[in-house]
Formats: C-alpha cells, sequence, structure tokens
C-alpha cells in the first residue's frame, strides 16, 4: 500500500509507468504550493478572457467533438503523436476522456477531437498490451490531501500536461461541488468548506500502455499541410501562433496507460485527521497491521465514508465492490477499499473484472517542437505559457 501525501504543485518528470501489485509500494514526493501569476509582460501583451467568454468557448468547441463539425477535427484517438488543443475543454476535460467516474453507461475511451501532426514515429514508441496476464499488473495506494484542491491533485497525479504548473486543474476547474461530490462518491456539503481532509485509497489495474522511448526530435518529419501552416507562423505575430494553434492543437500525446480502477474518499476532520497521519507516518506503513488500519479508518475516526466508485463508472464492479468489500467493525457494518490490502484472493477477482475502460495514466508535451529555429520555438513557447496562465487564472 502506498502512504503519501498529496501536494499542491506536480512534477513535469513523472511519467506513466507500470509498477507491479506490491502492498507497501511507495507514492509520496515532496513539493511546495505555488499559485500562477502573470507577469509584466503577459499582462501588457493579452487580454485575459472573462468567465462569459470562457463558457461560451467551451460550449461551442464542445461541438467539435461531433464528426464532420469542425475542419480539421474529425477524429477521436487515443494515439501516440496525437495532437489536441487543451483549451477546447480546460477544466472539463474529464467530459472527452473517460478518467473518473461519469453518468453515462457507453463504453468509451477518449473523445477528445485530434490531429495528426508527425509521421514515421513508429521507431520512437513502443506498446504493451495486457502487461503478464494472470499477474495484478497495477497499484494500490492512498495519499492524505489536507484540502480539496491536494484531493483533486491527487486523483489526477498521473496525468500530465507540459508547461502547465497544475494539470489537474484542466479536468476539475469546472466541476461544482455537486458535480465533484458525485464524481468522488462523496456528499457535496464535504468539498463546500475548507473544514474537512480527506484519504483517498485507489486500487488500479493497469492493462495496456504506450510510451515513447526517446523524445521527438525537433527534425521529425511532419504532416505535409501542418509543415505549411507552420510557415505563416511569425515571431511577434501572436495572432498566426494562436490559429495554428486553435487548428492543430497544443500538446501531443507522449504517453498513456489504460485500465480501470476502484477508488474510494475517506472524509476527516482536521483533528481526527492530523492524529490519524501522523500516527500511520510514524509507525511506517509497512508495519501497520490490518487491525489498526481497519480502526484508524473506522467510523469513529471518519467523519464520512465515501461509496467505492469506478473510474470508468461501471455499476456493475461498484455494485460488486459495495456487497464483496463490506466490513463489520464492532457495531458498524460498511464497504472499505482497505479490504482489498492483502487479499489474494479478493484481488484476483477484481483483476478479472477490471477490464479496458478507463485512461488512468496520460503524458501530454508541448508541440513546440515541431519548430526547429530555436528563436522561434522559444517565442511560440512564451505564447503557450501566457494562454496556459491565462486560462488558470480566469477559470
Amino acid at each position: 500500500m502506498t502512504n503519501g501525501t498529496a501536494h499542491d504543485r506536480d512534477h513535469s518528470n513523472h511519467h506513466p509507468h507500470h509498477p507491479q501489485y506490491h502492498p507497501h509500494h511507495h507514492h509520496a514526493g515532496t513539493a511546495t504550493p505555488s499559485s500562477s501569476s502573470l507577469s509584466a509582460t503577459a499582462a501588457s501583451k493579452f487580454v485575459p478572457p472573462s468567465m462569459a467568454s470562457v463558457l461560451v468557448i467551451v460550449a461551442a468547441l464542445l461541438l467539435c467533438g461531433l464528426p464532420g463539425q469542425c475542419s480539421g477535427q474529425r477524429e477521436s484517438q487515443l494515439r501516440l503523436g496525437k495532437a489536441i488543443n487543451v483549451f477546447l475543454r480546460y477544466g472539463y476535460l474529464s467530459i472527452s476522456m473517460k478518467v473518473i467516474s461519469y453518468n453515462d453507461t457507453e463504453r468509451w475511451l477518449f473523445k477528445e477531437p485530434t490531429n495528426n501532426i508527425f509521421t514515421g514515429l513508429d521507431l520512437l514508441k513502443t506498446e504493451e498490451f495486457e502487461v503478464k496476464p494472470g499477474i495484478f499488473n497495477g497499484d494500490f495506494h492512498m495519499e492524505f490531501c489536507d484540502n480539496r484542491r491536494q484531493l483533486f491533485q491527487a486523483y489526477f497525479r498521473d496525468f500530465q500536461i507540459e508547461r502547465l504548473d497544475s494539470p489537474w486543474r484542466a479536468y476539475t476547474e469546472g466541476w461544482h461541488p455537486e458535480v465533484a461530490a458525485k464524481k468522488l462518491g462523496i456528499q457535496s456539503k464535504y468539498l463546500e468548506r475548507d473544514d474537512y481532509c480527506y484519504v483517498l485509497v485507489r486500487v488500479a489495474r493497469y492493462r495496456d500502455s504506450a510510451r515513447f522511448t526517446k523524445p521527438i526530435p525537433p527534425n521529425q518529419t511532419l504532416e505535409p499541410e501542418v509543415a505549411r501552416k507552420m510557415q505563416s507562423v511569425v515571431i511577434g505575430d501572436t495572432t498566426s501562433a494562436v490559429q495554428f494553434m486553435n487548428q492543430y492543437g497544443t500538446h501531443y500525446i507522449n504517453a498513456y496507460v489504460t485500465g480501470n480502477s476502484l477508488y474510494q474518499v475517506f472524509v476527516f476532520n482536521k483533528r481526527n485527521y492530523g492524529y490519524v497521519k501522523d500516527k500511520l507516518k510514524k509507525r511506517g506503513e509497512m508495519t501497520v497491521s490490518k487491525v489498526d488500519l481497519y480502526d484508524h479508518f473506522a467510523p469513529w475516526y471518519v467523519e464520512h465514508m465515501g461509496k467505492i466508485r469506478c473510474a470508468s463508472g461501471n455499476a456493475t464492479i461498484e455494485t460488486w465492490a459495495a456487497r464483496k468489500l463490506r466490513l463489520s467493525y464492532y457495531v458498524f457494518t460498511y464497504s472499505s477499499l482497505l479490504k482489498l490490502h492483502g487479499d489474494g484472493s479478493l484481488l484476483r477477482i477484481l483483476s478479472a473484472l477490471l477490464q479496458n475502460e478507463a485512461i488512468l495514466q496520460l503524458d501530454m508535451r508541448s508541440l513546440s517542437v515541431l519548430f526547429k529555429d530555436p528563436a522561434k520555438r522559444a517565442w511560440y513557447e512564451e505564447i503557450l505559457d501566457n494562454y496556459l496562465k491565462l486560462w488558470e487564472v480566469n477559470m
């Protein structure tokens, strides 16, 4: 079991991986809180979009997900090297990517419009399908979250967007408390005030993965129309850069892992949270017995136990979890993911249930690699950085 604390700043060098299941796999890091701010240069060059215009843009561009509605945006494929525009649904990316429990019954993974940018990428990538069948290839961990922001970040820790300080916000910034609570399986009142702390427990089953084994080189061959359009991007002409982003995207898919997961949020008041957090960290998760673990996550410590949710929204799996993962502890009976801890028979059953229905990890890199001229690349990155900061500030 991994025991970690969510932090307010993401690490850009965190890549999707395939750790084997181990009950004491560590998943903690250190970071310092930070806030996005606009430089004087950025503020003088760009006018931040108003909330009304942001909503209009999002509503209009949602139509681009429909076949044939937008020129150049006619396919939705989770493939290495495919380009997407993160501004299309910034704050709402969970609408077009199956990453967290969503209120639908359709089986889909990825609906975000994509573009072909590069050619000849086969020699740079590696793909793995159903690694080591029969083995629970995945991860079981918990993260301590001091506030709501850290809870959102913890859930999307394995979702990276290069040059974005807080990539988790691209998925969650549009969530109202009621929407967020439903996705996380808890009551909305526990997200509306800063009176609570959280522990996110999650077990993930990895199925397929793909990644580039090395960075795409600056001289990589491009699709002819992309190469032609790049010629119109001129240093100092902001409009030309923005038009390029709108037509072809801002980032490309560098790596991904698909499969499925179960997760559960435990809500604590601050006093009990501090006690449990300190107790488990002092003892060390490797020395905590199952009895102690159950005790610290029992109703007399936990303010509210969230429902066990499935990342893909698979109701059949959620029903199985609610029934099979029930604990009877003194006078209380409740469902807890912690029952999976060290239980090989339950993990084997769950391994078969969690199929390839959700995106578990996703790494997207900036399309600035397209520009071979270092000066033009640096200028393009400045434009992209400024717009990313503006979206972070205005959502």
